[in-house]
């Protein structure tokens, strides 16, 4: 759940400046590692199950495959 709308507007907005840039290899990193750190802040739990968060991926992909989703 967002519980700030304006921060949010304000971490995509420093996204998108982000993206619209060339960056080099060190600074794509160091974005990466912004963005995933502002990620935990938002949701801390993030990547805890990992496992558990591939199983709606899991499904899709046994479907497209003819497998059963489940």
């Amino acid at each position: 759940m967002i519980k700030d709308p304006a921060h949010l507007a304000a971490f995509e907005a420093r996204l998108a400046d982000a993206a619209d840039q060339a960056m080099s290899l060190p600074e794509a990193l160091a974005w990466y590692a912004a963005a995933l750190a502002e990620a935990r802040a938002v949701r801390p739990d993030l990547g805890d199950d990992w496992l558990e968060d591939l199983a709606p991926d899991f499904a899709i992909a046994r479907a497209v495959n003819g497998l059963s989703p489940a």
